[in-house]
């Protein structure tokens, strides 16, 4: 992994210290001082990195609320990068909450309010023609690794217009902080066609284009335009897609799936992480996959995307197909989706259910999900549906009766949000089920024996697939190598190695296992011939060598 070394700048004064990417406050030597021109510009001590992260997390720890922690962490990242990913590297639990879910969720609901300074680039509706001059003005020519949104789905709090730019800064600072990714190659992109949101347009400190939403064939042309600069500028980029809303998530990742690198995070890293968590309780339960009975509560794209990565790990696993459908039951806002209902959206008739099926259980829109659940007895329950609560004690005991150890996995962000908290499906269970969440829970106590709960959380999975397809140079994100990060993820389960534990790793290991997912992706990659194929070094050696560490550069 990468440590300190020696780098040419040609920056001085005030305009080196206002460079968070070069910027090492009073960590800078007596020569740099005097080379730099920083002699008084800095107070005389020279400290270590050590010394200043002990000081930056007592300041940290001196806010009590958590979105005044995020904006500290936020303004620490603005002066000094390297700092700033110390300190959340010693630090990493505790502060995942806080750079991310939840506490993003609530920075990017008042990101006009707590603005403080530019990071990364905004490209607004009414500057489409002036896309290639946009991403010009970025000095970074050398970008590995693009977030963009358009804020029109932000977790379960919807759309939050030019606020969602909170999102894309999160994940890549997840993307370094877990995955070892050079900050220097990342860059955060929101694209801002508006706000459907009258609460923002209403707003005067609003900072997007104040303008409802461009739809239809405008909104796909910017987004065309936007691809192809993207394309000409930075052609060997990966693109993540964040938070797109439904109506536009899937068909952008049809479309450019297989023109860039790029993939749908909330469709497939929500997919890869679930399955992962999939395969390590069915090890810890020693049964497998295919024989798996699994209602969705929620069948937007997030909810299908995760079905459709099931259904394909089913059929690996000895399953047709048609039997693999036939074991995933979706639930929307009109019930169970059956292959009557009309206006459904096409990613959801491939998981409709045959209404030869379920005629005889004779279900209504109205029908209560314990009375689905009755009807099904699944072995795995996931909610995706932003609806607090609706995994209630009925909906538990019922699936309890005909399974022992059922999975729950009540994945929606923010907490406020989740269809239900962990203590409540344990206590419900007798502390049988095995619980992953998309928030962070503490461990459940009951009757003296302590409960770890799995945040099923993406970041486990999106940093380590980026460093393996940057070390394989790969040019394609192929349904294989997201199912060799699945897997990958699940062999570092502590329940699926020992019967004991959590569903998915500490984030204590979090770069170990980002490693480990890496390899994984990097070396399905090379078999499947989607990468670049000139570096004959080991692919261990490549994986280590584009692995960043925080560490500053002596500069001479």
């Amino acid at each position: 992994m990468s440590s300190q070394k020696s780098v040419t700048i040609d920056q001085q004064g005030s305009a080196l210290l206002s460079n968070p990417l070069l910027n090492k406050d009073t960590a800078f030597s007596e020569q740099e001082r005097t080379t730099y021109g920083l002699r008084g510009l800095l107070p005389f001590q020279i400290e270590t990195l050590d010394d200043q992260a002990k000081r930056a997390y007592q300041q940290f720890s001196s806010y009590e609320k958590a979105i005044d922690r995020h904006i500290y962490l936020r303004e620490l990242q603005d002066r000094n990068e390297t700092l700033f990913f110390r300190l959340v590297s010693d630090h990493l639990e505790e502060m995942l909450p806080i750079i991310y879910t939840p506490t993003v969720g609530e920075a990017c609901q008042t990101f006009s309010h707590i603005y403080r300074g530019s990071r990364g680039l905004f490209i607004a509706y009414p500057d489409q023609d002036n896309i290639d001059t946009i991403l010009a003005n970025v000095d970074q020519d050398d970008v590995s690794v693009i977030v963009v949104t358009d804020g029109e789905r932000i977790l379960g709090l919807g759309d939050l217009g030019a606020g969602g730019m909170g999102i894309p800064i999160g994940k890549l600072g997840l993307y370094t902080a877990c995955g070892g990714i050079d900050p220097a190659k990342t860059l955060p992109i929101t694209l801002d066609v508006g706000t459907n949101n009258q609460d923002l347009l209403n707003d005067a400190t609003y900072i997007g284009w104040h303008h409802e939403r461009i739809r239809g064939e405008e909104y796909y042309n910017f987004v065309e335009r936007f691809v192809a600069a993207v394309m000409k500028r930075w052609p060997n980029v990966l693109l993540q897609f964040e938070d797109f809303a439904q109506i536009n998530a899937l068909p952008l990742l049809q479309k450019y799936r297989d023109r860039l690198c790029c993939f749908n995070d909330d469709i497939q890293g929500t997919a890869v992480v679930a399955l992962g968590t999939l395969y390590s309780a069915c090890k810890a339960r020693q049964v497998q996959l295919r024989d798996q009975r699994i209602i969705f509560v929620g069948a937007g794209s997030a909810g299908c995307g995760i079905a459709e990565q099931i259904v394909a790990a089913m059929q690996e696993d000895g399953l047709s197909e048609q039997e693999a459908r036939g074991r995933i039951f979706m639930i929307d806002r009109n019930g169970l989706v059956t292959d009557d209902m009309k206006d459904i959206p096409d990613f959801q008739k491939k998981l409709a259910q045959p209404t030869t099926t379920v005629a005889s259980w004779n279900l209504t829109a109205k029908s209560a999900l314990s009375t689905i659940v009755e009807h099904v007895k699944p072995t795995i329950l996931i909610g995706v549906s932003g609806q607090a609560g609706l995994f209630n004690e009925d909906v538990i005991t019922t699936m309890y009766r005909h399974c022992p150890t059922p999975l729950v996995m009540p994945l929606s962000n923010p907490t406020s949000r989740i269809e239900a908290v962990p203590a409540d499906i344990l206590k419900w269970t007798q502390g049988n089920a095995l619980v992953a969440t998309g928030s962070p829970f503490e461990p459940v106590n009951i009757d003296g024996t302590s409960y770890p709960i799995a945040q099923c959380n993406n970041a486990y999975i999106f940093p380590g697939i980026g460093l393996g397809i940057i070390a394989a140079q790969a040019h394609r994100v192929t349904d294989s190598m997201l199912m060799a990060a699945a897997r990958a993820l699940s062999d570092c389960s502590p329940v699926a190695q020992s019967g004991k534990g959590a569903v998915l790793p500490s984030f204590k290991d979090i770069k170990e296992v980002s490693l480990r997912i890496a390899e994984a992706v990097a070396q399905q990659a090379v078999e499947e011939g989607v990468t670049e194929g000139r570096d004959s070094t080991p692919l261990k050696e490549r994986l280590e060598a584009h692995f960043w560490t925080p560490a500053y550069a002596c500069y001479g």
